[in-house]
């Protein structure tokens, strides 16, 4: 299987340097390269591939010094990386979706950089013989890693990303083992929820920590900050820092409880279904147009930010990443009236949901907690798919 390994990098003060001028020069190829590309198409109506703009880096590294210090395999896939994204420009427009032109990234747009092979100007050293892990980048040198947990597998690729003022190395590793636990023969229907962030279809729950509510106030002093600092001033320079830094911890927490979360799932359960949800579609906005607006738009507002702060997307993801690992199965249901159907007689209306935590069939006067009848629903959906694929 496929994993991804995240580590967070301990670079000097010059090799900091030095990773922000790779960042920044890979940036600028960015631009160049699809200026070149605007430009032909605006002149001569002509489509530059990634085949002719890549043919052009052994004359644009011998000529620019600062761009023939960097690898070119990374400058490569800086290349492929505007391609993909003119790629899913053309994409778009064929499928009568917004298309969105590719854009110019301005200095804080764009913050990563991969090497797309190991050894080919970059390394992976797991086992140094000074006994601490480091990452090799050309240009930059040997790197310290906080290495927190064996890298399994082949590493195929090494991507950098900057988060602030801190560095991350990300690895992307083939043919990584599976590790299975053992079987235990139970299965859960899972309800997402914002009040609590997950109920369980034999009653359990767990807390939504709401991390955004926690640092609201810090946040909005920093952005107020922000906001009062002189454009281009190092002072609204280190505003800018300062917010980024607050916004990449609400991410950290995020994803840690995440993780906790569905690591318990998989070393209790066998077999877990989840809601699919549409979290995009959740989350439109109720603000309407000018000749017909929406109506409760500061409440739809507030739960919409509530949704975006439980990071259900993300959990689904991580979930469905250990579950493979664990062997584990995990399965997507339709989440379409499974708060509103009964788990005694079957009996769906919207009757049946008294308050937001309340359930009551009007049928059979079933009474249970929503988000409880909810899972329940969710785990009855999986099992007739499991019966009706295995008949």
């Amino acid at each position: 299987m496929m994993r991804t390994y995240r580590f967070l990098l301990r670079p000097t003060a010059r090799q900091a340097a030095a990773l922000a001028a790779c960042v920044e020069d890979h940036r600028q190829l960015y631009n160049a390269a699809l200026a070149e590309r605007r430009e032909a198409y605006r002149r001569a109506r002509v489509n530059v591939r990634y085949g002719d703009q890549s043919a052009q880096l052994k004359d644009i590294r011998r000529a620019d010094p600062d761009q023939g210090r960097w690898s070119f395999s990374s400058q490569q896939a800086t290349l492929r990386r505007l391609d993909k994204a003119f790629t899913a420009f053309f994409r778009r427009i064929k499928a009568g979706q917004r298309s969105g032109y590719p854009r110019f990234k301005g200095a804080g747009r764009f913050d990563s950089v991969q090497w797309p092979k190991d050894g080919d100007g970059c390394r992976w050293d797991s086992a140094p013989e000074s006994g601490q892990t480091r990452v090799y980048l050309q240009g930059v040198g040997h790197i310290r890693v906080h290495a927190h947990r064996r890298v399994d597998g082949r590493v195929k690729t090494i991507s950098i990303k900057r988060e602030g003022r801190r560095w991350h190395v990300a690895l992307s590793c083939a043919d990584v083992p599976t590790k299975p636990l053992t079987a235990i023969g139970s299965a859960v229907g899972i309800d997402m929820g914002v009040a609590s962030f997950l109920t369980t279809s034999d009653g359990r729950k767990a807390d939504n920590p709401r991390y955004l509510a926690a640092s609201a106030d810090r946040l909005a002093q920093a952005q107020r900050t922000l906001a009062r600092r002189r454009r281009g001033s190092n002072r609204r320079r280190k505003a800018r820092e300062g917010v980024a830094a607050l916004q990449a911890k609400l991410s950290r927490q995020r994803r840690d409880h995440a993780h906790k979360i569905a690591l318990w799932l998989v070393r209790h359960y066998d077999f877990i279904a989840h809601e699919d949800l549409r979290i995009s579609n959740m989350t439109c906005s109720a603000r309407g147009t000018i000749d017909v607006p929406g109506v409760n738009v500061a409440a739809k507002a507030g739960l919409n930010r509530s949704i975006l702060d439980a990071s259900w997307g993300m959990f689904l993801a991580i979930l469905s990443a250990k579950a493979e690992s664990a062997g584990r199965t995990i399965i997507a249901v339709n989440p379409r009236n499974t708060s509103r159907t009964c788990p005694r007689c079957r009996h769906c209306a919207k009757e049946n949901r008294v308050t937001q935590a309340d359930f009551r069939c009007v049928r059979c006067e079933f009474a249970a907690h929503a988000d409880v009848v909810g899972a329940s629903n969710v785990l009855r959906a999986r099992l007739a798919r499991q019966a009706a694929s295995s008949a």
